[in-house]
């Protein structure tokens, strides 16, 4: 008895063509709203201080100007620029020196001596450690604010069209990554017959082609990107060559090299592992696939991890596993719901099993997902109040509740998992069908053109293949799954742009602490330098003076040194000896020694002088003007 199958409706052709298109349409909504309103990508480190602060007005000019930051960055020979009213360089335009101590991150540049007074910009550039570009400027004034021909950089680092671009190459990367890997891990756990399936061939090689052209537009525009801004830069050889000697450059050639070994195994699952009919053999290949298949997915997760936000700030060697974990979660999950949706719209032969196998994949991903998230949210927020009140917490709210619609959608798409039979997959043929293809069978053979018998062949498969289609459109069950997966796939686009976007925003923590001032572990403590004057008398013959000390610039973390001696006459005075040490008595901190270096007659200087913890410290200086002649003077100076 034949299957009569009921109206299907539009034609199923034109069914999958039209999701299709639905979901590409989506996909450049979604990507376009988000590339509009996101503007350059924020970054994991931020300014926290400066030496001047912004806005200062400073009574003599400063020998140098320092910048403070929340995380380690990279700066270049002309990264910090100091500027005077008319434009010229104020700074000496030597490399930025780098003053960190501890957690203390902070650079500084020198300037010419001598400065007139006026308003002065400070413009600076830099590349935080999880390989964002940032930039900002300040001013600050000598002896009074004045007018000044500077004009503050429109155009923030990482900005401009080359900064469109590579962010639609950074949301091309974690789209390809998501297809190759998830799509491969359904073929291997979930569907091993869709080694043999076209579409899903062609699924895992265009997200292999994504990742690839997107790892390279990305490698090409990072020095553009990151300096110039121009697209002309992408080939200079020089930039190139600097590019890869950073972390991020370093981990865009590893994930290329890794590629080539992603292409070897693309072309092993679906041309050898297809073609595999015996099945001892097949299943051998099988674990040898998902081991070789799990360390190149492995690897090019690593190579986000540890370019990016797991790769600074608090617990590194946590959160670098942890974040290689999440990406894999990922696209296990999301990756797999695209394969199953091009499985269920384009192939006719995908069954039950298969299908319930990925809803047990989809629920491992999204337990480690959970786990792996939680720890993630409290590294990079920290507090509520970053959480609701900063780019990256509201990112990630918004994230949290994308996964619990996507989870919410899911759940009818198990029910119908749950319904799904593979009775309407491979329809049986009625007896009168029968005896007309057996009659076609007849008629082809005692044609002796062979040309003649192929095409009946494939006239006879297409035939077949429409009825099929057309009995398991008509399947309610499947038909039902088809659209809760469809939903699923929806919400999922829109839930890996957000994803993207959080690992280009600057993380809640740093925000908050840059938008608060707060000193944290990086901005140095308030205080400013320290000139002290003491006299001085030995009782010996010359023995009396005067010591003056400048302690810049008078901060916790390191600091200048300075120490005249003038005699009697006020006249600079050599001494054989002179030793100080540094006591906070409050703190039971110290004597901290310190021997300075003698510079010219009657000036000694000691730098990088740590000052621990800010106080009312105590200053011992010891003075020895000859073989027994000494004496030791103290006095206090709050310091921080």
């Amino acid at each position: 008895m034949s299957a009569t199958a009921p109206n299907p409706g539009p034609s199923p052709i034109r069914r999958p063509l039209a999701a299709a298109a639905l979901l590409a349409a989506l996909i450049s909504l979604v990507f376009g709203l988000l590339l509009a309103g996101a503007g350059p990508a924020s970054a994991h480190a931020a300014l926290t201080g400066s030496d001047p602060s912004d806005g200062a007005v400073v009574d003599t000019a400063p020998k140098q100007v320092t910048l403070s930051f929340s995380e380690a960055i990279a700066l270049g020979d002309d990264s910090i620029r100091v500027l005077d009213p008319s434009g010229k360089r104020a700074d000496t335009q030597a490399e930025p020196k780098d003053l960190s101590e501890g957690s203390t991150v902070r650079y500084g540049v020198a300037l010419h001596s001598g400065l007139p007074d006026g308003t002065y910009t400070v413009a600076w550039q830099a590349i935080s450690a999880d390989s964002h570009p940032i930039s900002g400027a300040f001013t600050f004034s000598i002896g009074a604010p004045s007018e000044t021909t500077v004009a503050l950089p429109s155009q923030e680092a990482g900005g401009g069209p080359v900064g469109v671009v590579y962010d639609i190459a950074r949301y091309a990367a974690y789209g390809g990554f998501v297809l190759l890997v998830g799509g491969s891990a359904f073929v291997l756990v979930c569907w091993r017959g869709g080694a043999t399936a076209l579409p899903m061939q062609r699924l895992v090689v265009r997200g292999w082609l994504a990742l690839t052209g997107a790892t390279l537009v990305m490698l090409l525009l990072r020095h553009p990107y990151t300096d110039s801004g121009k697209f002309t830069d992408a080939f200079d050889l020089a930039g190139l060559q600097s590019v890869l000697d950073t972390k991020p450059g370093a981990a865009l050639v590893s994930r290329l090299l890794l590629l080539g070994a992603a292409a070897l195994f693309i072309a092993v699952l679906f041309g050898t592992y297809a073609g595999r009919e015996d099945e001892r053999e097949k299943k051998d290949l099988t674990f040898g696939l998902a081991v070789g298949g799990g360390v190149v997915a492995t690897g090019i997760a690593a190579t986000w991890a540890m370019s990016e936000h797991a790769s600074t700030g608090i617990q590194t060697s946590i959160a670098m596993p942890v974040d290689v974990l999440h990406l894999l979660a990922v696209a296990a999950w999301l990756g797999g719901l695209a394969s199953l949706l091009v499985a269920l719209y384009r192939t006719p032969d995908i069954g039950s099993a298969a299908v319930r196998r990925f809803s047990a994949v989809a629920f491992g991903s999204v337990v480690v997902l959970a786990a792996t998230g939680i720890y993630q949210s409290w590294r990079q927020v920290g507090s509520w109040s970053a959480l609701t009140g900063t780019r990256y917490g509201q990112l990630l709210i918004l994230k949290v509740a994308l996964i619990a619609v996507l989870l919410a959608v899911a759940w009818f798409s198990r029910r119908w998992t749950g319904r799904l039979t593979d009775s309407a997959v491979a329809p049986e043929e009625a007896p009168g069908e029968e005896a007309e293809s057996g009659s076609e069978s007849e008629d082809a053979s005692a044609d002796v053109d062979p040309e003649r018998a192929a095409q009946l062949a494939r006239q006879r498969a297409a035939l077949t293949a429409t009825k099929k289609k057309r009995i398991r459109d008509a399947d309610p069950e499947r038909s039902g799954l088809r659209r809760s997966v469809l939903a699923e796939a929806a919400v999922a686009v829109v839930l890996l742009a957000v994803t993207t976007m959080l690992t280009s925003t600057e993380p809640g923590r740093t925000e908050e602490e840059a938008a608060n001032g707060t000193p944290s572990a990086s901005a140095p403590a308030a205080g400013g330098p320290v000139n002290l004057k003491m006299p001085f008398d030995t009782g010996g013959q010359n023995g009396k003076g005067t010591v003056r000390i400048d302690i810049e610039p008078g901060r916790t973390g390191s600091n200048d040194l300075h120490v005249w001696i003038d005699g009697s006459d006020g006249k600079p005075m050599d001494v054989p000896e002179l030793k100080l040490a540094l006591t906070l008595e409050s703190k039971d901190i110290g004597p901290l020694p310190v021997v300075p270096d003698r510079l010219a007659e009657g000036h000694w200087s000691a730098s990088a002088v740590q000052i621990p913890m800010a106080g009312d410290w105590k200053i011992d200086v010891t003075v020895r003007t000859s073989d027994i002649d000494q004496v030791t003077i103290d006095k206090n100076a709050k310091i921080g």
